[in-house]
């Protein structure tokens, strides 16, 4: 694990960082992707606690205070890339200008001075590989900024995909005319999505999950199941399973261990369940990982 900081001659910066205790309070001075590769770091925006894991990653606007803080028995591995205003300014006008799959989908317009959601976004596909490659080609001394780049270019089109898929499309999926009803209804389900993502090994009730996202139980469960295609117990369940993964890959816990962290009561319903949506047991999936 390396630590590092690199500031680019076009002010783009990438940070990484190795960390098991911290807690620090930050202003964010530009647009920036935040991941973590072992563990997990939880940011604290006003009054919202979101935790990202090494299955998710956050961004954070041009302005936004926040605080950090990590508290892990396994070494937290964070990994940020910076955006400077004027790369991200001209990114979007290529994607104005030479990549409409953005903007021709339904009634929205990406405007110069728009502010992204602040929520946790799924880290997976062309995402993942575009920063994987590029954190290991900079923990291996790679000093090409023409290469980096091109890579920090490649995950801002990854994240402007994955933005019209996580909020865009979602919020088209909602039985409202309005256009900005269905965005402020989306923000609110996010909210209940975060609530799930960063307490997922709680108890938690629909009750607790609605008056977190300012909704009634019964407009939570209809809209959520429009947005996501999953009722949010549902939505706990897969979330809790993908978590079993990345500790049965990268730690030695035994499953019981695992199985009480990441909030099931039950071995022998986690075992049926995991077998269920993977074709394999706990066990066969930590010797194959």
């Amino acid at each position: 694990m390396m630590d590092y900081s690199k500031t680019l001659r076009n002010n783009n910066k990438i940070y990484s960082r190795t960390s098991s205790q911290k807690q620090n309070q930050q202003y964010n001075s530009d647009f920036s992707l935040r991941f973590v590769f072992s563990g997990n770091e939880r940011y604290d925006i006003g009054k919202r606690h979101l935790s990202i894991y090494p299955d998710s990653f956050l961004i954070l606007n041009k302005g936004t205070q926040y605080s950090t803080d990590t508290d892990s028995d396994i070494p937290v591995q964070s990994f940020s890339i910076n955006f400077d205003q004027q790369f991200l300014e001209d990114f979007k006008e290529y994607w104005a200008f030479s990549d409409n799959r953005l903007l021709n989908k339904g009634n929205y317009k990406l405007k110069h001075d728009q502010e992204f959601d602040e929520t946790i976004y799924p880290f997976s596909g062309d995402i993942m590989y575009n920063v994987y490659h590029l954190k290991q080609h900079l923990d291996s001394g790679m000093n090409d900024e023409l290469l980096i780049n091109e890579y920090l270019h490649h995950c801002l089109i990854n994240y402007f995909s994955i933005y019209n898929e996580e909020i865009l499309k979602k919020a088209e999926k909602l039985h409202f005319l309005n256009t900005s009803t269905k965005i402020e209804i989306l923000r609110r389900l996010n909210l209940a999505k975060e609530y799930l993502y960063s307490n997922y090994n709680q108890n938690i009730s629909l009750d607790d999950l609605a008056e977190h996202s300012c909704l009634s139980v019964n407009h939570l469960l209809r809209t959520f199941k429009q947005a996501f295609n999953l009722t949010p117990h549902q939505f706990l369940i897969q979330l809790r399973l993908k978590r079993a993964q990345l500790l049965l890959k990268s730690t030695s816990y035994p499953i019981n261990e695992v199985v009480n962290l990441i909030g099931f009561e039950c071995p022998s319903s986690f075992i049926r369940l995991f077998k269920t949506h993977y074709n394999i047991t706990p066990l066969k999936y930590r010797q194959t990982a």
